[in-house]
């Protein structure tokens, strides 16, 4: 069962998303910086074990996918909540506008070959919802070419109707899709352009793009709003989690990956009676390798060791005491 408190943040088709009632700077599950930051590093060490678990059963996989504007700290938050991964089974792929020759494919065709397989995690920093955003707001839909009867003013309609069945399809094969929206507002957002620009280690993160991208704000906003209420539903659900201070962002994506992944309910595999039969030949044999007395052998005699020193070491220094 996912956390109750959560549920201001999870969009799952039972209630509309209303992109300007939505805060962008409340912290109100978390207030203290200092005390998020201490259960952020708390919920790595959960997160990291039952990876392990996910990992060894391979009977489910999960897509973590990141949607945001420009500086809303998709990259800081992905470092932050899922490093603490093992490599193993862990995938991240980054998605940016379509390129000429996934235009000239299937919108989904660039996204299949990056789904996790059953144990794995794949982590989507921008995704196929880039079709439903920028391809919206720049109207890149209208360079490809379609059949006939294909309704060119229904492409955008179709995509969401594609999405969706998509992702439960994903599900239905034992792959969960897990949608995450950093809101993060156009002020804050002028906030950190600005400390890109006057801060010389973060000059590389600036671009005259992302900047360019500020004058279609409105429309961008339009468009996440109507992307989640169409792809909203119980078993795919996207989280609207505030943006503007990024460690609560960070602290409320750890409780939502630390949550599915305990939904998930992994455990280490069980061994049959007749694989676990076969251990004892491998102890055997394995033994034999070993000097005299085994594993156990060698310990008791690194043991013995170990007291013969201390031993010496007490001999000395009743040798030197001169009371003796």
């Amino acid at each position: 069962m996912l956390i109750v408190s959560f549920k201001q943040y999870r969009y799952d088709g039972f209630k509309r998303f209303k992109i300007d009632e939505c805060p962008t700077d409340e912290t109100s599950l978390c207030p203290d910086r200092k005390e998020a930051e201490a259960k952020i590093a708390k919920n790595n060490v959960e997160i990291d074990a039952l990876q392990s678990m996910l990992y060894a059963e391979k009977r489910e996989g999960v897509i973590f996918l990141f949607q945001a504007m420009d500086a809303a700290g998709k990259d800081g938050t992905i470092r932050a909540v899922l490093s603490c991964l093992s490599p193993h089974g862990v995938h991240e792929a980054a998605f940016k506008a379509p390129s000429a020759l996934a235009l000239s494919h299937d919108f989904l065709w660039r996204i299949v070959p990056y789904v996790p397989a059953k144990g794995e995690i794949s982590i989507f920093n921008r995704s196929h919802y880039e079709d439903v955003l920028i391809g919206k707001v720049k109207e890149l839909y209208k360079t490809q070419a379609y059949a006939e009867r294909i309704d060119r003013d229904r492409i955008i309609k179709y995509r969401y109707e594609d999405i969706k069945h998509f992702e439960e399809y994903l599900y239905r094969n034992s792959i969960r899709t897990v949608k995450i929206f950093l809101h993060l507002s156009k002020d804050e957002q002028a906030r950190r352009f600005l400390s890109r620009i006057e801060e010389p280690e973060k000059n590389w993160k600036f671009s005259a793009s992302d900047y360019g991208e500020r004058a279609y704000w409105d429309a961008y906003q339009e468009a996440f709003e109507s992307a989640i209420n169409e792809t909203s539903t119980e078993h795919c659900p996207w989280y609207v989690v505030p943006a503007d201070n990024k460690w609560y962002t960070r602290y409320v994506v750890s409780e939502i990956i630390l949550a599915t992944l305990k939904d998930m309910d992994p455990h280490f595999p069980k061994v049959t009676p007749s694989r676990l039969a076969t251990f004892a030949q491998y102890k055997e044999e394995l033994q034999r390798d070993l000097p005299k007395g085994g594993s156990k052998g060698k310990k008791k005699k690194n043991k013995d060791k170990d007291k013969e020193k201390d031993n010496d070491k007490e001999k000395d220094k009743e040798d030197s005491d001169p009371k003796n």
